[in-house]
């Protein structure tokens, strides 16, 4: 890789590393009794809306060969969080203090710190060997409470406010179906395209920590 390029990368992910902890910093004192998870969008969402929509770089970075990453699932990861948290969550503030936002907020900031500051890292090349295992076991718990409790059950709760409203009727008429209805649609297929998501992350995690992984800690 080209000396600019590295440095680019090394810019990014210490810059999405140190944002994700700053928010993850916000939302520790939701736990501090009197514990109150409801404060949570209001601590961190913007923070998180911003770093959520930079993360379209990542789409980039696969796509022009940056990173040895699918575009394809880049783009599917990326969007499925930015509708979430842009076109869902922004836009009706009565589910924006549900537990499950606190849940979807927590699962990812933890997740991203750990993955971000893997790759920064591993651009300068004194990355851990517990830093490698950290950033391919924790995903394990959290993508699917992030993914369940979290934004599912939040997306299951705004849908009577999308139908209340025609949330976005005006361009979805013109595919002569409602925004309820496709996210509906969405719920019932979230599980088979986070699957396939996880399922990757399983694939790369046995290669990163395979036979020498286990080598290591025997």
């Amino acid at each position: 890789m080209a000396r600019p390029s590295r440095l680019y990368l090394l810019a990014y992910n210490s810059v999405q590393a140190i944002g994700w902890s700053l928010a993850l910093l916000r939302l520790l004192p939701c736990l501090a009794p009197p514990v109150s998870v409801r404060p949570a969008y209001a601590a961190a969402g913007d923070l998180i809306c911003f770093l959520q929509t930079c993360a379209v770089l990542e789409t980039v970075h696969a796509a022009v060969g940056l990173v040895p990453t699918s575009p394809f699932l880049a783009f599917l990861q990326w969007g499925g969080r930015t509708h979430f948290i842009l076109a869902l969550l922004r836009q009706i503030p009565e589910v924006q203090g549900s537990p499950s936002v606190f849940i979807t907020f927590m699962a990812w900031s933890i997740s991203e710190v750990i993955r971000y500051s893997h790759y920064a890292l591993t651009t300068l090349k004194v990355c851990p060997a517990w830093m490698t295992y950290l950033r391919y076991t924790a995903f394990i718990p959290l993508y699917p409470i992030g993914v369940g409790p979290g934004e599912m059950w939040t997306m299951y709760q705004a849908l009577p406010f999308v139908k209340e409203r025609g949330l976005y009727s005006g361009f979805f008429a013109k595919f002569s179906m409602s925004y309820h209805s496709f996210l509906v649609g969405v719920l019932l297929c979230y599980p088979l395209l986070w699957l396939k998501l996880y399922l990757h992350v399983f694939k790369q995690r046995k290669s990163k920590l395979g036979k020498g992984g286990r080598k290591k800690r025997a």
